[in-house]
């Protein structure tokens, strides 16, 4: 082995940095003109990494643009399918500023490109896609009325409807006419709600006097009336007559004339806010379209139009047309069943006990722990038209005092009122209806006539269970002031007392109160109330009750029946 000398490797490593050193002095030197081999080989390397380096980055770019424009390009498609706003089933645009496309043609590419960047970290580009319609809508709805193409509505607040109740046609208008009288209301509503702003100030409950305002539009209003034509021409005769026979139930019967312009045009506001509050219904979900409802019932030799939805079995409900017998109350499907239980049903009257009869008119007191199947029946009549009766099912804590005019076929169902056996607050009705082909005929006066006479019998003070339906309001704000105006008519005192009166009307003293602050014959002076005999509706009275003579009215001495004693 030859031995290791340190000279020599010194030498050999003073040798290679020498080399080294002079490698970069001509790298540095050459960098822009030609060198040695090694140098040449090492700036090509580097050049090469530069560009692959730069290449890279392209690339990384060129995929990231790819992808922005392609999502973009994805945005727009959506944009310009979705060019209309989504629209409801009646044709409103949605009002809220979220459904609201938000690209717009303006922005520049950048601009949107980084809305899609924020949008895509956020995560609101990956939402679902929105429904252009509401949930309700259904594709298949259109308007049931010959000939019309479902644009346009009642109310003038929608583009399109899908039911008799909202048509123009079915009502004889066009959609302009509902969209003129739709803006007129609302100009009324405004200044109405402005003058009850002025006059809220000055009413108080010493001072009730109406005001000169007031004053002036109802001499307006009874001017209107007084100039109505009450006999229709031979003309508009012929063209009643035409219209009903060109067709037929299929629209609206001409209005004109039957009543006065005034009272036509509170029908037509009537009618449309009615329509205005089913709409707000049915888009809530409460409403639906073709649901579950009873459209009509055959009812002896009528056919009615239901109001509202009652819970009737899903089997029948779904039909959309009862049959009922008017003596039983049997409900059945179809017309073939009803001849066939006419033929076999034996009643001719409600079951129970006849306490009252006076020429055709019977009453009869029908308790429903005994007849829970008539009372149930009575009770889902009765909700397909009314709207807060919510007694179905448990009828064994009432009576029911049925209303029934006889023929030679039977009693027929006229109205009836129920009342529960033992009444904490003296309520001496629960629940009272007049059926529809006996309305305006003061048969639902007798009704509640008679029940204030069951109220003197049981020497008690009676009221109806509130809340009262609209039509029973009416109803019983007219009893009450007719009630009144007798008692104070064949008053002969110089001084009266509400209680007296309570005592012997049995009407409980504050509808007496609210009665006689109504017709303002209720004032306030030097610190005492006074009643005050207002001779021109005393004589207002006595002009209709002598038109309207006394068939209509209940002799307390027909009634044989006695309180009952307990349950």
């Amino acid at each position: 082995k030859k031995a290791y000398h340190p000279f020599k490797s010194t030498f050999f490593l003073i040798c290679f940095s020498i080399r080294i050193s002079i490698k970069k002095m001509t790298r540095n030197a050459g960098s822009s003109s030609e060198g040695t081999e090694d140098s040449d080989f090492s700036a090509e390397h580097t050049d090469s990494s530069e560009s692959d380096a730069h290449a890279v980055r392209n690339t990384r770019l060129t995929r990231s643009s790819l992808r922005l424009s392609r999502n973009s390009q994805d945005i727009k498609e959506s944009a310009d399918h979705d060019e209309s706003p989504p629209r409801t089933p009646t044709g409103n645009a949605p009002s809220s500023e979220s459904d609201i496309d938000m690209s717009s043609p303006n922005v520049s590419h950048d601009e949107s490109l980084a809305k899609e960047l924020s949008l895509k970290e956020s995560g609101l580009a990956h939402r679902p896609k929105r429904r252009r319609f509401h949930e309700s809508y259904n594709f298949n709805m259109k308007c049931p009325t010959p000939g019309c193409n479902s644009l346009g509505h009642l109310t003038g607040k929608h583009e399109r409807h899908f039911s008799i109740s909202g048509c123009p046609l079915y009502h004889n208008l066009s959609a302009d006419e509902c969209k003129v009288k739709a803006s007129s209301r609302d100009k009324h509503v405004e200044e109405r709600t402005l003058s009850q702003r002025q006059d809220e100030n000055r009413h108080s409950a010493r001072q009730q006097a109406q005001t000169e305002r007031q004053l002036r539009y109802k001499e307006k209003v009874t001017e209107m009336r007084r100039k109505r034509n009450s006999v229709p021409l031979k003309e508009q005769k012929d063209k009643y007559t035409e219209h009903r026979q060109t067709h037929g139930s299929s629209r609206e019967p001409l209005l004109e004339n039957i009543t006065s312009d005034y009272d036509l045009e509170l029908f037509r506001k009537a009618q449309a806010r009615a329509l205005d509050d089913l709409e707000k219904l049915r888009l809530q979900g409460q409403v639906t379209e073709g649901g579950n409802m009873i459209k009509t019932i055959v009812f002896g030799r009528y056919e009615l139009d239901t109001w509202y939805h009652s819970p009737y079995p899903e089997e029948y409900a779904r039909l959309g047309r009862l049959y009922m017998c008017e003596f039983c109350l049997k409900y059945m499907k179809s017309q073939t069943i009803l001849r066939r239980h006419m033929a076999k049903c034996v009643w001719k009257h409600p079951p129970g006990d006849e306490i009252y009869r006076k020429g055709a008119i019977s009453v009869f007191e029908v308790d429903g722990k005994k007849n829970k199947i008539y009372c149930q029946n009575l009770c889902l009549l009765a909700k397909l038209f009314l709207d807060h009766k919510t007694l179905y099912y448990d009828v064994e804590p009432f009576l029911f005092y049925v209303m029934t005019e006889a023929d030679n076929t039977g009693c027929h169902l006229v109205g009836y009122f129920s009342k529960e056996k033992n009444s904490f607050l003296n309520y001496n009705v629960s629940c009272i209806l007049t059926m529809p082909q006996y309305m305006r005929q003061g048969y639902g006066k007798m009704l509640i006539d008679f029940s204030y006479l069951l109220s003197k019998v049981e020497e008690k003070v009676g009221s109806p269970e509130r809340p009262l339906s609209d039509l029973g309001l009416i109803s019983y704000r007219s009893y009450w002031k007719e009630v009144l105006l007798r008692y104070l008519h064949n008053f002969q005192g110089k001084e009266i007392s509400i209680k007296e009166i309570s005592q012997e009307t049995a009407v409980n003293p504050v509808d007496i109160v609210s009665t006689l602050q109504s017709l303002q014959m209720l004032k306030y002076w030097k610190g005492k109330h006074l009643i005050l005999k207002r001779q021109d509706l005393i004589d207002d009275w006595k002009t209709k009750e002598a038109k309207r003579g006394s068939n209509k009215t209940i002799d307390s001495t027909a009634l044989k029946w006695s309180p009952p004693k307990g349950t």
